[in-house]
């Protein structure tokens, strides 16, 4: 695929690399990506692999731009604000670079539609930040023989890696078979992240998909890039195949896409969150409060977001300390579960269900909906 006049201008600076050349540059303009996610590794990565003329980029994602987004998410700009991300996403890329196709996808990657939405695609780069689209994901890209470029962030430290059976490396489950518990993990909603990280390691992630769509250097197959930024270490680890991985094993036991979310733990897709755990709206939860009836509101959000806002008369219990305090919690009250919008109240929920606990309700919508409803003044993050 032979670049344009203004091609030749716009990429002159990889042209005139010995290593790179017009002929990588041509290789970069006939790829497919398809990246999930345009959110904190999303962004420098489609900003970056835009501006190095990637031929075709697709976009996945459904979600909507959020003020607490912009502090790392640099596709977005305040102007964005309420927007679709992908609306958002695609103004930008466009500016960056018009010679990028873009093919939207307003819709979550899931069991259903993964296979059809990566079929055609020379790779797939994971920018989500959930472990049930992690594990599909690179399922996907295994069945399909494409790399997956992986990255995964928080607070100061991050991590990046190529799965690549087909290129003799190891899968994302060759690393992690089995996800951790619920709740053991925080996401970063949940423990936060500098905001320039997901700068460096969607980066990393732009230049490593290009190096595998070139044909240059030497990918982190096999291996696991861990970025320390505190330290400012960067640590390499080598990845082995694991033989009896379900997936890209010689002997595979999973081959379509599966029930991720309760493989995750998480409620299924066939039994919903408001099927298994009982919810009250914050309408209720005010009626409760307001007409003094016994219940003991427990607030599993982590200490930072606590003093940004709080519910007054809440007990403070971060989720990942949940299992280690159960004795604090009353067994003889109803006991109602709220967190920032309502997912790892959730998930306290079916541990607190878990060990016994009779009379447990979650929040719906959590502060988030409580600030917006109930106390317009409340502060929001």
């Amino acid at each position: 695929m032979s670049l344009s006049p203004d091609e030749l201008r716009r990429y002159a600076r990889h042209l005139s690399i010995p290593e790179f050349g017009v002929a990588a540059q041509e290789k970069l303009k006939a790829s497919k990506v398809l990246m999930i996610g345009t959110g904190g590794l999303g962004s420098p990565a489609a900003l970056y692999l835009a501006a190095a003329g990637v031929g075709t980029l697709g976009l996945v994602d459904a979600d909507v731009v959020d003020v607490s987004n912009l502090q790392r998410q640099i596709l977005h700009g305040t102007k964005d604000v309420g927007r679709s991300k992908l609306d958002s996403a695609a103004d930008r890329l466009r500016d960056v670079n018009p010679h990028v196709q873009l093919e939207l996808h307003c819709t979550v990657f899931s069991t259903g539609n993964a296979m059809g939405l990566a079929k055609g695609y020379d790779l797939i780069l994971d920018g989500t930040d959930n472990f049930p689209t992690r594990y599909l994901s690179n399922d996907v890209a295994v069945w399909l023989g494409i790399p997956n470029v992986y990255g995964s962030i928080l607070r100061f430290e991050g991590q990046v890696s190529v799965f690549a059976p087909h290129l003799g490396g190891p899968c994302y489950r060759c690393m992690s078979p089995v996800p951790p518990p619920p709740g053991l993990v925080p996401s970063c909603a949940e423990g936060g992240v500098l905001g320039v990280l997901p700068g460096i390691v969607g980066s990393l992630q732009a230049l490593e998909a290009i190096k595998l769509l070139c044909g240059i250097g030497e990918p982190l197959v096999g291996r696991l890039l861990h970025v320390d930024t505190l330290g400012m270490n960067f640590r390499s680890f080598k990845l082995r195949r694991d033989d009896e991985c379900p997936v890209c094993g010689p002997t595979p036991s999973i081959t379509e896409p599966i029930d991720y979310q309760g493989f995750c733990g998480l409620p299924s897709a066939h039994q919903p969150m408001s099927e298994t755990i009982p919810t009250l709206s914050v309408q209720e939860l005010k009626a409760l409060r307001d007409g003094h009836k016994p219940h003991f509101l427990l607030d599993v959000r982590e200490p930072f977001e606590d003093e940004i806002a709080h519910i007054d008369g809440s007990k403070l219990i971060p989720l990942g300390e949940l299992p280690e305090r159960l004795e604090e919690l009353p067994r003889d009250t109803k006991l109602v579960v709220h967190c920032k919008a309502g997912g790892r109240s959730a998930k306290a929920c079916g541990i607190l269900a878990a060990n016994g606990f009779t009379d447990v309700w979650n929040v719906a919508g959590g502060i988030t909906a409580w600030a917006k409803e109930i106390e317009p003044g409340m502060a929001t993050y």
